[in-house]
């Protein structure tokens, strides 16, 4: 599962470790769901770790399919947002994180399965 956090016009992304398959590519953040992990819990303990951040779960915002070369990708992408006023993401277990204005999510070196939905954001009307 996966994170859409907003804040004004821009969406916080994170860029993968070198030392990580597809390595340095930019992506929505999340993670993986732990065996028995409900996926929104499994979604705000990827964030904590990874960005070192609280956030608050929301709605369903998207469903991805995507078929990468060795497995089936099926991702749930939630509406996220940082959990206080003064919550800031850091690059704790990824390489960067950066709030990138929505209108250039599609210029990133994204993972392949990233790319329709940030497509669709930079096409939302403002």
């Amino acid at each position: 599962m996966a994170a859409l956090i907003r804040r004004g016009g821009a969406v916080l992304m994170s860029q993968r470790r070198a030392d990580q398959p597809m390595p340095l590519l930019w992506e929505f953040p999340g993670g993986k769901v732990e065996a028995g992990e409900d996926p929104v819990h499994a979604l705000a303990r990827e964030i904590r770790e990874e960005l070192g951040c609280a956030i608050r779960v929301g709605r369903i915002e998207e469903v991805v399919f995507h078929p990468y070369p060795t497995f089936d990708l099926v991702m749930l992408v939630y509406e996220c947002t940082l959990a206080g006023e003064h919550e800031e993401a850091r690059a704790i277990a990824v390489e960067r994180v950066v709030w990138i204005p929505r209108t250039e999510l599609p210029t990133l070196e994204l993972l392949p399965a990233d790319y329709p939905l940030a497509r669709r954001l930079a096409a939302e009307p403002e």
